[in-house]
């Protein structure tokens, strides 16, 4: 015999249309909202307790406006083992994959999320042996001298540029569509000022992972603790630093005319190394989070995505450092083609891995800060 759960969460599915992984994440909002003990923990409680029932766009909305921290997961009195099975984080890690791939554009690839681990793995090989075998074909430069740290004199900068900048423009036509089509259909009906600059502050300060209190997360026991954020951090902030390090370099290509290589003291070379540190200690810190969090804090399916877009960043840095280490010795030609093929696998799987959920987080927020500014709508003994 079924029980009362998983009849009610039959009967919200068959009534709404949603998938079993949406009508899961509405069975348990119903719950909490009855409840509200976690109301105070993060911004999906509140944005919760605006509503009576959750259709679609809403419970996409709220996964996404989720940040995983667990601290919910070990207050609920109804989670497992209690027959209700409340798991929250769970349910809106498992939702989070399918905005994925259901907002993925093209529509087609969003079923590279379905195995992203071999995508990953395939991408790093493909663009591994892609510059493996250009760096040999162009006047076997993998078997030359010390070249004083010229990249230039293995692959050729228009080369690069072309090959990058093309890569790089389709992730971000890539990311755009599906950020703008999720926004088209969980977008509030007006909008409100200061929200654009709350929602900023709180994706960039990482607000919500902070806990309930500010005391930081939940991680594999009941222990409140900030690595999480802080390791977050030191990603994100390592990877802007990196990327402002390119676009530096950039300028002094195009608008100075300062060809590379550029002294360890310059500016490009010194973000990138301190964006690379930060690109080293962060995702190594997430792996060995991710190695030890609770199977209930996430979606057990999604593991494979989560450590293969770590990996890549902590490789892109390796790689990147060892570069920079040994770009005035022999190893500079190999060392770059290598850096620069997991560098192309970081770009291809960007529209396709975990690097997605920075652009439905972002949008969950700007509508949280908008939607909270707004009256709730919800008339309570209303004839």
């Amino acid at each position: 015999m079924q029980s009362l759960d998983a009849l009610t969460q039959e009967a919200i599915r068959l009534a709404t249309g949603d998938t079993p992984a949406e009508a899961e994440v509405a069975r348990q909002l119903q719950i909490c909202n009855a409840c509200r003990y976690c109301e105070s923990f993060c911004a999906v409680f509140p944005a919760m307790t605006r509503r009576l029932s959750f259709d679609k766009a809403d419970v996409h909305y709220l996964a996404n406006l989720c940040h995983n921290c667990g601290a919910c997961l070990h207050a609920c009195q109804y989670a497992p083992p209690h027959e209700f099975a409340v798991a929250v984080p769970q349910a809106m890690a498992t939702v989070r994959r399918q905005t994925y791939a259901e907002y993925a554009w093209p529509a087609p690839l969003g079923r590279l999320y379905a195995r992203n681990g071999l995508v990953v793995a395939l991408a790093t090989a493909l663009g591994l042996a892609l510059f493996l075998v250009l760096a040999l074909a162009l006047n076997g430069t993998l078997r030359q001298g010390p070249l004083a740290g010229n990249f230039y004199a293995v692959f050729p900068h228009n080369l690069m540029a072309g090959l990058f900048g093309a890569v790089f423009l389709y992730v971000l036509l890539a990311l755009a569509m599906g950020g703008s089509r999720f926004w088209r259909d969980v977008r509030p009906a007006s909008g409100a000022p200061g929200a654009a600059a709350e929602a900023t502050h709180h994706a960039m300060a990482l607000t919500y992972l902070g806990g309930g209190h500010g005391d930081g997360c939940n991680e594999h026991d009941d222990r409140f603790t900030l690595l999480r954020r802080r390791f977050h951090h030191a990603t994100f902030y390592g990877f802007l630093l990196c990327f402002a390090a390119t676009c530096v370099a950039t300028v002094y290509h195009y608008a100075l005319g300062w060809a590379a290589p550029y002294p360890l003291t310059s500016l490009p070379v010194v973000l990138g190394t301190v964006g690379g540190i930060g690109l080293l200690v962060g995702p190594a810190g997430l792996l060995w989070l991710n190695l030890r969090r609770h199977p209930l804090a996430g979606d057990v399916a999604q593991r494979p995505m989560d450590r293969g877009f770590i990996a890549l960043l902590f490789l892109t840095s390796a790689t990147g450092l060892a570069l920079l280490a040994w770009r005035d010795s022999a190893a500079m030609a190999t060392l770059l083609a290598v850096h620069l093929g997991v560098v192309m696998a970081l770009f291809l799987t960007l529209p396709y891995g975990k690097f997605a959920h920075a652009v439905y987080r972002c949008a969950a927020l700007m509508k949280y800060s908008i939607e909270k500014r707004l009256p709730s709508g919800i008339a309570v003994g209303a004839d």
